[in-house]
């Protein structure tokens, strides 16, 4: 193998010339919110930001659909079923992540209860939120209260 130069070098092979893409890993999560509209978020169990919270997130497998990987990821962690929906945004990397997609997602059902590689699992009142462990779950709070009844 070696690198050629360039502003994105890939790296070739030196016998066949063949090129190895270095793939994105995709990060993906779920912003569920219950009835009385508070927002579901999953003590991390694991690096980075162990012991803060998060919305229930994980990665894509490869040839998996991102929004049914966000909502395994939500049953994994929380015993919940969604069903994801309109993308909220794209963030830039971190946690891992080259990029993570944070998804709307309806509540269908299931039982509440933390599993997995989460420490604790819950919905939260946006006013009486843990310690996050992310800029993109801050977003998304900042979010869900702009868009509140009779906010600014």
């Amino acid at each position: 193998m070696r690198l050629p130069e360039g502003p994105r070098p890939v790296p070739t092979c030196t016998a066949c010339g063949r090129l190895h893409h270095l793939d994105p890993k995709v990060g993906v999560g779920a912003v569920v919110r219950d009835d009385a509209g508070r927002l579901l978020l999953v003590q991390r169990g694991v690096p980075p930001g162990k012991g803060l919270w998060a919305l229930p997130a994980g990665y894509v497998d490869a040839g998996e659909d991102p929004r049914e990987a966000a909502a395994r990821e939500v049953r994994e962690e929380t015993g919940l079923e969604v069903v994801c929906g309109a993308v909220v945004d794209v963030y830039p990397g971190g946690g891992g992540a080259s990029f993570f997609l944070a998804f709307e997602a309806r509540l269908l059902g299931g039982r509440l209860a933390a599993a997995d590689d989460a420490l604790d699992a819950g919905f939260f009142a946006l006013d009486a939120l843990p310690e996050l462990a992310f800029a993109s779950t801050e977003d998304v709070v900042r979010r869900i209260a702009a868009s509140a009844p009779g906010s600014p």
